[in-house]
């Protein structure tokens, strides 16, 4: 069975992307978490990961730190379920589309940082707005070339929408309004039940925070 190791569900942008892929893939795995802005948060990842950062993947002695390194990983353990798509040019393009998330938009990054389940209000610059009118339209042109293959990027759920699906929660958190195909694909990817149950837990990491 595979070992996860990911952060806090309110924070970790990283870590959501393999859990998805994971639990689309309806695959069992050990969920192993660690709290992140702790003291010995990095101390705890490092018993795991020699990066000591999250996520990583175990399996067996084989251990996996990089976020797409994973999904990549799964998606030749399970060829089956068309991560990637089938076509070669179809795949080259999920591959540069998922890079470009994986490396690039540094302003939205900084600006609206990931934080699940709750609400900010910002006024981003010139730089974040270019970065999210880059997003929604591949988000546009995507959905309009494989709208009759299936609701996601592809077609079908592959892992290009696990590289975006925190972009998701972060328009939700920072208001972002959306429309067309854009909007239709966000709502899509958002209805996911492993997606609200991401969403439900980083509400009860807030909630028990709060509290503490």
């Amino acid at each position: 069975m595979f070992r996860l190791v990911i952060g806090d569900k309110r924070y970790s942008s990283w870590s959501l992307r393999p859990w998805l892929v994971l639990k689309m893939l309806e695959e069992p795995f050990e969920e192993v978490q660690v709290r992140l802005y702790q003291s010995d948060t990095r101390e705890r990842i490092l018993q795991y990961s020699p990066t000591g950062k999250v996520p990583l993947l175990i399996d067996h002695h084989l251990k996996i730190w990089d976020s797409l390194a994973i999904c990549e990983y799964l998606a030749e353990c399970y060829p089956a379920a068309g991560l990637w798509p089938r076509e070669a040019q179809e795949r080259a393009l999920a591959r540069a589309v998922s890079a470009e998330m994986h490396s690039g938009f540094a302003a939205l990054r900084q600006q609206m940082g990931f934080d699940c389940g709750q609400r900010h209000v910002i006024e981003p610059d010139e730089a974040a707005r270019a970065d999210i009118e880059r997003i929604t339209q591949l988000w546009q042109s995507l959905r309009a070339a494989h709208r009759e293959a299936g609701p996601f990027l592809f077609g079908r759920f592959g892992i290009a929408d696990a590289m975006f699906a925190p972009i998701v929660f972060r328009f939700e958190t920072y208001g972002v309004t959306l429309d067309g195909e854009a909007a239709e694909y966000a709502a899509q990817l958002r209805a996911l039940p492993a997606m609200q149950a991401w969403h439900d837990a980083a509400l009860a990491e807030a909630q028990a925070a709060a509290e503490a």
